[in-house]
C-alpha cells in the first residue's frame, strides 16, 4: 500500500494537481474540461455592461432635494460572474453572482449578491431534468429569463419580468423545476416559493382599493413556458434565452406560458374596511425568429420577437419602473405614483404587446466589425390608465467582436403620467433619454 506523508501542507495541492493533469484536457475560454472527451467540465464567464446616459427628467425631479430637470450619469447596469459545470453525465450545477444598477447614487462598497444557485439531475437525458434552488426557470415568456450578454438592444423587455424584485430576487425565484426537450418541444415547469414582499420593492405599499402584493405569507407560485422550435434547436442548458444569435443559427419558435399564484394580491373592499384577496394570473404567447438572410458566410441576418401578455394583478394594480433611476424624488404633487427621474408605469393589470426588430449587416463591413440597428416598442392597455402607454427604444449596435465587445447607442422615449383634476391618469407629456452602453462578455 502506498503511504502518504504530510510535508509542509503540500499533499492536497499535489493530489489536486495530479488529478487535473490526468483528467483535464484543456483550459480555454474559461472552460476547464474534467474528462478526456470534455463532456464533464467547469466554466467561468464574465459580463460587464456600462451605461453613459443623458436623461430628460420627469417634471419636478429632484436629486437629494435639488431640482434636476435633466441628468447625466455613468453607471454599471450589470456585472455578472457565472460559474457552472457538468460534473457527471447527469449532475449539473449553475451559479451566478453580480450587481445591478451601480450609479453615483448607490451606496459605497456595495456587495455582490446571489442571482442563481441551482443544482439539477438528468432523470432522462435531454428529455427530463429536475432541479432546485434560486434560479430563473420561470414561466410566462421567452424573455422573462433573458441571456443578458446577447440581448439585441440596450436593455431587456423588462415588462416581461412581471414580479421583478417584488417577491423574487431580480427575477430569480426559489423553485423546484423540471425542464427538457420532447422532439421539437422545449418545456419548463416550476413550483416556486415567493420571497417575502415586505423585503422587496412593494413592501411599503399601503392597503388601498387598488390591488397590491399581499404582505401575508405567500402561497406557492406555479409557472410554465413551452416553446415549439420549428428549425434549429436551442440549448436549454441554463434558464436564460438568447437575445440574438447574429446569424449563427436559424431559429423559429412559437411559445406559450403562464404564472399563477393564489391569494397573491390584496385590496380593500368598496366599504373601505374588508380586505379582499385574489390570485395573480398571467398568460402570454410569443414568437421568435432569428436567422441569416442567405447561406453565405457572414451574411446579413434578421432578428424579430413579439409577445402578447395578459397580466391580472387585481383591480387597479400599477407599478412604476425606472432602470437605474438617476434621481431620488419629485416635488410634483400630481405625478402618477410619484414618478421621478426616468420612471413610468411599466407594470399593471391589463394587456401588453411588445415587439423588437433588428437587422445585422454583413460581417466585416468596417474592418472586422459590423452594425446592427434595432427598434423595440411596448404598448400597454392598463385599466388604471385613461391613456394607453407607448414606449419606444431605437438604436444601433456596433459589433466590435460580436457580443464579446459591442457598443450600443440608444434613443428612448417614454410617457409621463399625471393624475388630473378629474382623477384620471393621463399622459401629460413625453420624456426622452439617450444611452450609450459598452459591453464586454465572454
Amino acid at each position: 500500500m502506498t503511504q502518504f506523508r504530510w510535508r509542509g501542507g503540500l499533499l492536497l495541492p499535489a493530489l489536486l494537481a495530479g488529478a487535473l493533469h490526468t483528467q483535464a484536457q484543456s483550459f480555454k475560454d474559461g472552460k476547464l474540461t474534467l474528462n478526456p472527451d470534455g463532456s464533464h467540465y467547469l466554466k467561468l464567464t464574465l459580463l460587464n455592461q456600462v451605461w453613459v446616459r443623458y436623461n430628460q427628467s420627469n417634471p419636478g425631479t429632484q436629486v437629494d432635494g435639488f431640482s434636476k430637470p435633466e441628468t447625466y450619469d455613468i453607471g454599471i447596469r450589470r456585472f455578472r460572474m457565472q460559474f457552472f459545470g457538468q460534473l457527471t453525465d447527469r449532475v449539473f450545477i449553475y451559479s451566478q453572482i453580480g450587481i445591478n444598477n451601480f450609479s453615483y447614487l448607490s451606496d459605497r462598497k456595495v456587495g455582490f449578491f446571489l442571482h442563481d444557485a441551482v443544482g439539477e439531475y438528468a432523470v432522462v437525458k435531454t428529455k427530463l431534468s429536475l432541479g432546485t434552488g434560486l434560479g430563473a426557470w420561470n414561466g410566462l415568456s421567452r424573455f422573462t429569463a433573458s441571456a443578458t450578454g446577447s440581448i439585441m438592444g440596450i436593455d431587456l423587455p423588462l415588462e416581461a419580468e412581471t414580479t421583478n424584485d417584488v417577491n423574487d430576487q431580480f427575477g430569480r425565484k426559489l423553485s423546484i423545476y423540471a425542464k427538457g426537450k420532447l422532439g421539437k418541444l422545449d418545456y419548463r415547469v416550476a413550483l416556486s416559493d415567493p420571497l417575502d414582499v415586505t423585503k422587496g420593492s412593494a413592501g411599503a405599499a399601503a392597503l388601498t382599493r387598488n390591488a397590491n402584493f399581499s404582505r401575508r405569507p405567500g402561497q406557492p407560485q406555479y409557472q410554465a413556458y413551452l416553446m415549439w422550435q420549428f428549425k434549429d434547436q436551442e440549448s436549454n442548458l441554463t434558464a436564460y434565452n438568447a437575445g440574438t444569435y447574429l446569424g449563427k443559427k436559424n431559429v423559429f419558435n412559437v411559445g406559450v406560458g403562464a404564472i399563477v399564484q393564489p391569494k397573491a394580491m390584496w385590496y380593500l373592499a368598496d366599504n373601505g374596511r374588508d380586505t379582499l384577496t385574489q390570485a395573480m394570473k398571467q398568460v402570454a404567447v410569443d414568437v421568435y425568429y432569428d436567422a441569416p438572410r442567405d447561406t453565405a458566410k457572414g451574411a446579413p441576418s434578421v432578428s424579430f420577437y413579439a409577445a402578447a401578455m395578459h397580466l391580472d394583478y387585481g383591480p387597479g394594480y400599477l407599478r412604476n419602473n425606472g432602470p437605474m433611476n438617476p434621481a431620488t424624488g419629485t416635488r410634483a404633487t400630481n405625478a402618477l405614483l410619484g414618478a421621478f427621474g426616468n420612471a413610468f408605469p411599466q407594470y399593471g393589470t391589463g394587456n401588453v404587446v411588445y415587439s423588437q426588430l433588428g437587422y445585422k449587416l454583413r460581417d466585416n463591413l468596417v474592418g472586422p466589425t459590423t452594425f446592427m440597428p434595432y427598434v423595440s416598442y411596448q404598448y400597454s392597455h392598463y385599466k388604471r390608465l385613461a391613456d394607453d402607454l407607448h414606449y419606444f427604444d431605437a438604436g444601433v449596435n456596433w459589433l466590435l467582436a460580436g457580443h464579446t465587445s459591442k457598443l450600443t447607442l440608444s434613443y428612448q422615449n417614454r410617457p409621463y403620467y399625471i393624475t388630473n383634476a378629474s382623477g384620471e391618469n393621463v399622459v401629460d407629456r413625453r420624456r426622452s433619454a439617450v444611452v450609450a452602453q459598452y459591453q464586454v462578455s465572454f
